[in-house]
């Protein structure tokens, strides 16, 4: 069941679309949003900046800035929080007894490393939802990246497009049998539970005469009460990710996928499939890892 969902909050345009989402399963489940905002740090930032570029000095007037910035940031954040949910119609709640089982939302603000936030935050949600990377902006990846890898719980990324009403109506599998996509199933159960179709889409590879493991996860859904159905994709030619994500957006409102790396170092590089969910899939993706 999913009670309490994260969003992370950083001010840009991209936020509108986390809350739009965050709303629409907050409604469904009865559920508390917490909207996190993660103030930087103006002497902890200045230090970095100055010790690069003028052999340590600090320099007032740059702290003066980057705290006026970060003030003028959290108020446009704060104000935006207040607006989402006089427009959701959300009890802003601290606790259970104000939510009274509706659903709520609560703000949040912590100053310093983004990275440390999100994994204190983020370990204790049951659901995050957290607005996608656009192209342009490393440190977007990076908070995608930290919440994927470093919390243990499902990240919701929405599309570009407002959210269909529909979104946890249909729903599609990206399958692989490997660890991270049964996180991902796992993770996905309450929305499957809900859902009125699931289809299991798996783009095949060059292992000729493997056995048809997607049989095997109609099987497991079945036990669920889940009647679900199976494709595989031969790839297009701009690949298996492309493949996958241009058949989920025909068929569902939602992907489901794992979400895994090349490598099993700490600096992570993520795979093609990851890499492109992150940033450019057509429709929302919940990923595990």
């Amino acid at each position: 069941m999913i009670k309490t969902i994260l969003v992370p909050a950083s001010g840009d345009e991209n936020d509108a679309a986390a809350f739009a989402t965050a709303a629409g399963f907050a409604r469904k489940f009865s559920a508390h949003i917490d909207v996190l905002h993660i103030r930087l740090d103006p002497v902890e930032a200045a230090v970095g900046l100055t010790v690069d570029t003028v052999g340590g000095t600090l320099i007032t007037g740059l702290i003066e800035s980057l705290e006026h910035d970060a003030a003028e940031r959290e108020t446009k954040v704060r104000d935006s929080f207040q607006r989402f949910c006089e427009r959701e119609s959300l009890t802003i709640a601290t606790g259970l007894g104000e939510a009274a089982g509706k659903p709520s939302a609560q703000f949040h603000v912590e100053t310093g490393r983004e990275q440390r936030w999100l994994a204190t935050y983020g370990p204790v949600a049951d659901l995050i939802v957290a607005a996608r990377d656009s192209g342009d902006s490393g440190g977007a990846r990076s908070v995608l990246e930290t919440l994927l890898v470093d919390t243990g719980r499902p990240l919701l990324i929405p599309s570009a497009a407002p959210p269909s009403a529909a979104v946890v109506d249909t729903i599609a599998i990206g399958w692989k049998p490997v660890p991270q996509c049964a996180r991902a199933v796992a993770a996905a159960m309450p929305l499957l539970l809900r859902a009125k179709q699931t289809v299991i889409l798996t783009v095949e590879e060059e292992e000729d005469g493997r056995r048809d493991d997607a049989e095997m996860l109609i099987s497991n859904l079945a036990w669920h009460g889940l009647a679900a159905t199976a494709e595989r994709l031969r790839p297009r030619p701009q690949g298996a990710a492309e493949t996958l994500f241009a058949a989920a957006k025909e068929r569902a409102g939602l992907l489901v996928m794992g979400g895994y790396s090349h490598s099993r170092v700490r600096e992570w590089v993520f795979g093609g499939f990851t890499q492109q969910a992150l940033a450019e899939a057509p429709l929302p993706v919940l990923l595990a890892h």
